[in-house]
């Protein structure tokens, strides 16, 4: 086009070479947790106050969500059910699947 120029060489790039611009990949929900091949993915979570985290079953098999201290707990949840709760105050949150007792992790709440 009249007014631009060539783009220079860039460094390590053959002469003639057009450097790419690749966008960059789509964050993770950080307030996410994945029920797969029965574990919680992340088995340890931090989030701030007034987070809600979001559970999504990805087994066929059906589990819930249930806080050890009573704070929350979810439904039986089929194959790509959902259940989200609201840390409304600070503290570290252990829970489990009521079905399957030996899956466990924590979510951990900050000021």
């Amino acid at each position: 086009m009249p007014g631009m120029s060539a783009m220079p060489n860039m460094p390590n790039m053959p002469a003639g070479s057009t450097p790419s611009v690749t966008a960059p990949a789509a964050p993770v929900a950080g307030n996410a947790v994945s029920i797969d091949n029965f574990a919680f993915a992340p088995a340890n979570l931090t989030v701030p106050v007034g987070s809600t985290v979001t559970w999504t079953n990805k087994d066929e098999e059906p589990h819930t969500v249930v806080a050890n201290d009573g704070s929350f707990h979810s439904p039986g949840m089929g194959s790509q059910a959902t259940f989200s709760y609201t840390f409304t105050k600070a503290g570290t949150f252990d829970y489990v699947c009521s079905i399957h007792p030996y899956m466990h992790a924590t979510v951990v709440v900050t000021p």
